[in-house]
This record gives structure tokens, sequence and C-alpha cells, in this order.
């Protein structure tokens, strides 16, 4: 097999920018990707529509990386979300923005994202190789990465873009790490991020767990706008706070907010999750709005009057921690038990149990330790002549588009600069 000037391994989003910028930049290019087809993880980001960057400047973007956001500085600036939207627009592509500065095809269809990125890559001959990569060496100056058929691939220049370990379906399944510790790199602990969380208890006002407080059984498929929420850890002490939106599922709690909130939070130990039904109302605001509810209603059952206030699957969990008898009439109900009702309304609290695993993950957090690699180029700093790009460095970012970001940002980096 000839010798390349560049080997890249991995053909996602951060592969396939990185193959072409080389390729584009002169260089003879080879990508090898194992999945008989290139970006298949591109294909289920953004539940398929493909969020690809977030539409805001360098400062923006580095705040939404709460991971090594400042290692990035410089791929951001070399390559932005607004350079991103140009590529793909001239590339044939039409994009749009919507709420959140997110970026999105206009067919909604990840599909053509990655149709573009084939197009960039074969339109400066890229030659693609279907097959896995079992082991990397390197002879003097030469890089050699031999193939699962035994075959050998040498090149000049060898760029790391095998991603991390969530859905191994698509291809992460982290052999790359390996690589990494084969050349002498350190790479940092792994975990989930951007996951969503098992949760299976709702706390009463008293601080113990409901018998029939089961999330899972209750209020799966519930969906929650415009609300907020905070977790706490053991000793009480608020470690994320947000605003927006979240997800009840089987098995716990999911949606943008609670997927963020696991790029803050290494371990679940003690963790609770404490919601606000209620944020545009101060507890004063509230308690009025119920006065006036409870004089218009007065004859009216407790039960019936929460209809006015919450979402039908949430009224039995909201009834039964405020311990007022859902038949109550509400021109019955005390100044006490109206302020039990505020503090569930204002303080719904769940007992968090534990990430789901890995493999449900959007992203991995953990990965080759950037301390080691150079920021403005994405070279090794042991290893002349190697790079990393994408999710296999430790780098982590909100959801949004930001973590395709890195993707691109980093994979024209190490292809600009073979």
């Amino acid at each position: 097999m000839e010798n390349y000037d560049v080997i890249v391994i991995g053909g996602g989003a951060a592969g396939m920018m990185a193959a072409g910028t080389a390729a584009k930049n002169g260089k003879r290019v080879i990508l090898l990707e194992k999945n008989p087809v290139l970006g298949k993880k591109l294909l289920i980001t953004g539940k398929g529509r493909c969020n690809i960057t977030n539409y805001c400047d360098v400062r923006e973007l580095i705040e939404n990386v709460p991971v090594n956001g400042k290692f990035l500085t410089n791929a951001f600036y070399g390559f932005n979300s607004f350079d991103t939207v140009t590529f793909f627009n001239e590339n044939g592509l039409e994009t749009k923005v919507e709420r959140g500065n997110r970026v999105f095809p206009t067919t909604d269809k990840a599909m053509d994202v990655v149709e573009i990125l084939m197009k960039f890559i074969y339109k400066h001959k890229v030659n693609v190789l279907h097959s896995s990569a079992v082991d990397v060496m390197q002879f003097g100056k030469i890089f050699a990465v031999k193939l699962e058929n035994n075959e050998v691939v040498k090149g000049e220049k060898l760029i790391i873009t095998t991603g991390g370990k969530s859905y191994p379906s698509t291809g992460s399944t982290g052999e790359g790490y390996k690589f990494a510790r084969d050349f002498g790199h350190k790479v940092t602990k792994l975990k989930p991020s951007l996951v969503p969380i098992i949760a299976k208890r709702i706390f009463s006002l008293e601080g113990v767990t409901n018998s029939k407080g089961s999330i899972v059984k209750d209020l799966q498929g519930l969906s929650l706008k415009n609300t907020a929420i905070k977790i706490v850890d053991a000793n009480n002490k608020t470690v994320y706070e947000d605003f927006g939106e979240m997800l009840f599922t089987h098995f716990g709690v999911s949606g943008p907010m609670i997927l963020s909130a696991t790029s803050h939070i290494r371990n679940l130990d003690g963790h609770k999750l404490v919601i606000d039904l209620k944020p545009a109302l101060s507890i004063e605001k509230l308690d009025e709005r119920l006065q006036r509810d409870f004089k218009e209603f007065s004859n009216k059952q407790y039960k019936n009057i929460l209809k006015n206030l919450l979402p039908k699957k949430m009224i039995p969990i909201i009834q039964q921690i405020s311990g007022i008898y859902e038949d109550k009439p509400v021109h019955q109900i005390t100044g006490k038990e109206r302020k039990s009702l505020i503090t569930a309304l204002k303080e719904l609290t769940i007992q968090l149990t534990k990430f789901r695993p890995i493999s449900d993950a959007i992203i991995t957090s953990g990965g080759v330790d950037v301390s080691q690699i150079n920021p403005k180029t994405m070279e090794s700093k042991l290893v002349p002549g190697l790079f990393f790009a994408g999710e296999i460095l430790d780098c982590d970012a909100y959801t949004g588009g930001f973590n395709l970001q890195i993707a691109w940002s980093t994979g024209y980096a190490a292809g600009i600069s073979c």
C-alpha cells in the first residue's frame, strides 16, 4: 500500500474535517473508518436533525465548554461557529438558526450534513478505506497503522479522531484511548456526560421518600418547560442551577437541563434534584395567587383546583406531597396546608441515584490529557507528527451544538497543521 502524507483514523465529524482540510492543503490523505458508512454518529445527533453548531462568538463558545474550554481558545479562533456555517453553506448546505442560537440544516436531516462532508473529502481526493485500525506504531518519523486484515498503512502524520465511548453502536468503542496510551499519552478518567440520570423517589416535605413516589411509574413521559432546577449535594450545597426544559423517563430524568447538569457533576452520592414548578412567581406572589384561587373556587375539591396549576400527571404527586386530602373542599384548607402546597410547588425534591451508562451518553467526559497537546495545532507535545481531534480529547461542552463545534475546530486545526 502506498505511503501517505497524512493518516486519519476515524471518519466522524472531526475526522472528515481534518482529512478534507489536510487534502485541500495539498496533502495525500487516507481516512480509515471501521464502519461501512462515514459519519454514523452524526446521523443520530440532534434527534436525527444534526445541531451543527451554536451561532455565537468565541467567548460564548468557551463559556459553554465547562471542561478545558480555555484550551480550545486558539482552535475556536482559527475556525469558529461562523466559519462552520460558512463552510456548510459554501459546500451546498442551507442552514437555519433556531432558539438558543442552535444551527440546523434547513432540511432537518442529519444525512444532508454527512453528505456535504463526504462531498468535501472526495472533492479533495481523500482516499477512504473502510477498515478497522487494530494497532499503531512509529518507525523513525513514519507512522504505521495495522488494519484488521493485517495490511499496514504508512504516513508521515497521524491524526486520531476515533471519538469517545458513548453510543458504541455507532463505532465509538474507545480504541483511540489505547492508541494514545501506546504513544505515552495520559488519558483522564472517562465518564458519561450529557447523560440522563436514574432517579427513583420523590421526597415528602418531612424529608423521607414517598412509598408511591416512583417517578418511573407516575411521571414517565411528562415534559416540563419554563422550569427552574437546582442540584444539591449531600451537604445541601447547590452545585448546579438552570432554567429551561426537562423530561421524566421510565428510569428517571432527562432533557436539556439534566444533560447539561451532568457536565458539572462527577458523582451523584447524596445528590438531590430540586424543581421549582413556578419559577416566575416568588413564594409571596404564589401565595397571593393561591389565596385568590381558593377564594374564587372555594367550594371546589382540592384535586380539581390543582388542574389550574399543574400538568395532569403531576397533580397526584403534588397532592400527596402537600399532605392535603384530595377531596377536601378548598375553603377548608388551612394557611399551614397552603404553605405546604407552596413548598411542594417550589421545592419538588427528587433523590438522584446514578448516571445512565456511558453507552447512553451523548458524549464522553475525559480523554486525552490536553496538557500534552499543543492548543494551536492539536499536535502531541510528546510525539511530533501525532495529532488528536474531536471527542477523544478531554474537552466536553453543554448541549446546543457546542460539542460538534469542538469537532469542527479541532479537526480543522489538526488538518491545516499537518
